[in-house]
């Protein structure tokens, strides 16, 4: 996998063994960021990390900091050794080995101008999808990968700004209403 754009634009990073993980495309990840536009110096949620695709390519184009979560050991030593790998540090880049539910509880004035949940399509808990919205700062944007298949996931206090389809899937951008 590589880095899209930026500073670090064509650095190659890892991804977890297995089926477990999906990293995100290149044209959708391009597709969300060309979208964002300029992330100067802002702070970023990407709670089912992976492989960290969405948290390298948010630093790469300028994130002042953003924090990666996911609950398989695998994917959190990937993203440990990739970070490591690209010279990133850790005032910059929080990786966290945890379920999003306990990190959210435990995190309850964590807040961030961009949340991208790419959630495994096997197992999408709108309940967790919801619980992490809360994290997001009133007037940032939160970005939900769902399947085509479904409607757009209604969450309370955040308005739909727009959806584009990318293969099997959907990028649903929401901003606070």
């Amino acid at each position: 996998m590589r880095i899209i754009s930026g500073l670090m634009k064509g650095r190659i990073f890892k991804s977890p063994a297995g089926r477990r993980t999906h990293p995100m495309s290149e044209k959708a990840r391009g597709a969300i960021f060309n979208v964002l536009g300029d992330i100067q110096g802002l702070s970023l949620l990407d709670p089912y990390a992976g492989s960290g695709a969405i948290a390298f390519e948010a630093l790469s184009r300028g994130a002042s900091n953003v924090t990666a979560i996911d609950s398989n050991k695998k994917a959190y030593y990937t993203i440990k050794s990739s970070a490591e790998d690209l010279g990133v540090t850790e005032d910059r880049m929080q990786i966290v080995l945890k379920n999003c539910k306990v990190w959210s509880d435990s995190n309850p004035d964590k807040m961030f101008d961009i949340i991208i949940c790419d959630p495994p399509y096997d197992d999408i808990r709108p309940d967790i999808i919801r619980l992490l919205s809360k994290h997001l700062n009133s007037k940032g944007i939160f970005i939900l990968s769902y399947p085509n298949s479904e409607e757009p996931l209604e969450i309370d206090n955040l308005k739909v700004l727009q959806t584009n389809n990318y293969g099997g899937n959907q990028l649903i951008f929401y901003k606070s209403s």
